[in-house]
């Protein structure tokens, strides 16, 4: 994967608010969108987004790191 990729997919899933909305924009499937934004974490061996059942929301660090 693309480090590009999933920096936008992360960018798309803070600003939609979610991944279901963000696989829409961006015109694929939301397991394709978590999965760009779960290597996107593992490579940089941080957690960007906070997931429950309702709520995907930045960490701390995600939420410096979107603003950069």
């Amino acid at each position: 994967m693309d480090i590009l990729e999933g920096m936008r997919s992360f960018t798309r899933v803070v600003e939609a608010g979610g991944f279901a909305a963000a696989a829409r924009e961006m015109g694929v499937s939301r397991a394709v969108v978590n999965k760009q934004v779960k290597t996107l974490e593992e490579s940089l061996g941080a957690q960007l987004l906070a997931r429950s059942t309702r709520v995907v929301k930045p960490t701390d660090t995600g939420a410096a790191f979107y603003q950069r």
